[in-house]
């Protein structure tokens, strides 16, 4: 089985559905993205849709496409500019995409837990307005204790 996401006109995922092998095969018996995006465009009867292909085990595309993630491509921060990914909505403007990965990271890594901070159940949260506030350079400030 393959799985497709569908994109609205800003990349945003808005559906994803799940597409027999059959049905993305070309003349040659080969798997293609472009037979299985035409076959998607024939299923919901609307030849104006995007269809991108993505995979359950993030071989494809870094994620696995969900309602909601946007489809990224020339992804420049990743080291190649042809890189097509999907990545969950970026949780803040400060966090940048991972070199390698299609992750958001902070721009200052997350406090390690003390063992007396696990136990009463604490946690780092991260705080925008902190994080701008901060006038050290580097900035030192954005992760929170709760």
């Amino acid at each position: 089985m393959a799985n497709f996401a569908q994109l609205d006109d800003k990349n945003i995922v808005i559906q994803v559905i799940v597409v027999d092998n059959n049905d993305v095969t070309d003349n040659n018996g080969d798997e293609s993205e472009s037979v299985g995006a035409s076959f998607c465009q024939k299923h919901v009867n609307d030849f104006s849709t995007v269809w991108k292909q993505t995979s359950y085990n993030n071989n494809l595309r870094g994620n696995y496409a969900g309602i909601g993630m946007t489809y990224m491509s020339g992804v420049r921060t990743l080291g190649v500019a042809s890189t097509d990914i999907f990545i969950g909505q970026q949780p803040f403007p400060s966090w940048s995409i991972g070199v390698g990965t299609a992750q958001w990271y902070a721009p200052i890594d997350r406090p390690v837990l003390t063992a007396d901070e696990e136990a009463v159940n604490k946690f780092y949260t991260w705080n925008e307005d902190a994080y701008n506030a901060d006038t050290n350079s580097p900035k030192t400030v954005g992760w929170v204790l709760t």
